[in-house]
């Protein structure tokens, strides 16, 4: 069996018990509060882990991508959840293709989208089903009131091939109590309409955990959960022991005594910090942070007596787990210091 030692540098490594223990943690919690899990697989885009996900009782997977979703739906995942504004011939047209294949959903945010699902979803016997994005405090896409979330609702119920799947939102992390809040009144208005609105969806890793069975919310997307990271860490919803995901890298220089290279620049670890002040911390080494990025060197300050040498290969463990991912081709799943399977990163890179 090959070793970590065996792999060449920078490459991600993913502990597969870790991840494995994660997706039970997350399935466990679902089921404990009445959730269906729908998990996003923008963090891991591998088919691999998207049937390790449903065979834990996952109803299906949430895609940000036509590609990806195709993808997906290559490697058998049926039930396909793609929360994103569909516009454009071309796109609309693979869209209605993978709709002949597996179940599937979408969103709208609006009447523009809505007229080109209308026109190329036209088969009442087969509808798409469509949810209304909200927008409830993240300030991304999104409706901007349940009076809009009612117009578009009732839009989508007259179109022929589509029907009123729900409401779909993306809260701002900490903010789950407002968006449960704006998400109670939309619903409560689409009943007074007559319009039944029994799929709500949210997404967000660290406010999943603090869902709780009295929640308007019938369905959850987390993605960064398989993996966690540091920005996950430091919202308390996981720790270091958890965080299955890590970047293999080699100490290239050590110019100073406080601080040395790793040949992992920004095309490895990624500039999204989501907020921390440094880009990742080494794994087992106390005090070594990744403090500046170039595009192929990783810049190390060392405190509290952290040392390193020239040679010795460090794991860092990134901010942003979801990022990283998409910066490479393939993964090597481990068991401690061993390389258990390499499989390609599937979905990176995907057009649409």
């Amino acid at each position: 069996m090959p070793s970590i030692d065996d792999l060449d540098t920078p490459a991600i490594l993913i502990d597969a018990a870790r991840a494995e223990a994660n997706i039970k943690r997350a399935q466990a919690h679902a089921d404990a509060h009445g959730l269906m899990l729908r998990p996003h697989i923008k963090t891991h885009k591998l088919p691999y882990w998207a049937k390790k996900q449903v065979a834990a009782g996952a109803v299906g997977i949430t895609c940000q991508k036509i590609g990806e979703a195709e993808v997906m739906a290559d490697a058998g995942l049926a039930d396909i959840f793609l929360p994103y504004n569909i516009l454009g011939r071309a796109k609309l047209e693979r869209l209605k293709a993978l709709h002949g294949r597996v179940t599937l959903s979408v969103t709208a945010d609006s009447h523009e989208t809505l007229q080109g699902l209308a026109a190329t979803f036209t088969d009442a016997g087969h509808p798409l089903p469509v949810l209304v994005e909200c927008d409830t405090g993240m300030g991304r896409c999104g409706v901007q009131s349940p009076a809009e979330a009612i117009a578009l609702a009732k839009a989508i119920n007259r179109a022929k091939g589509l029907n009123f799947g729900g409401l779909m939102t993306y809260p701002a992390a900490g903010h789950a109590a407002d968006a449960e809040a704006w998400l109670r009144t939309a619903r409560n208005a689409l009943a007074v309409e007559g319009l039944e609105c029994e799929r709500i969806s949210s997404g967000g890793t660290p406010d999943m955990w603090r869902s709780g069975e009295d929640s308007v919310v019938t369905e959850y997307r987390p993605g960064t959960y398989i993996y966690f990271d540091r920005y996950q860490v430091a919202k308390g919803v996981g720790t270091l022991d958890d965080c299955a995901l890590t970047v293999l890298a080699t100490v290239v220089s050590h110019p100073t005594p406080t601080r040395a290279i790793l040949d992992s620049g920004s095309k490895a670890l990624s500039s999204d910090t989501l907020g921390l002040p440094d880009f990742g911390e080494l794994l087992g080494v106390p005090g070594a942070r990744v403090t500046s990025l170039s595009e192929e060197h990783g810049n190390v300050t060392l405190s509290d007596g952290a040392k390193l040498r020239i040679g010795e290969r460090v794991r860092v463990v990134p901010d942003h787990c979801c990022v990283v991912t998409n910066l490479f081709d393939q993964v090597h799943l481990i068991d401690g210091d061993n390389v258990l399977e390499t499989l390609p990163v599937a979905a990176r890179g995907r057009m649409g």
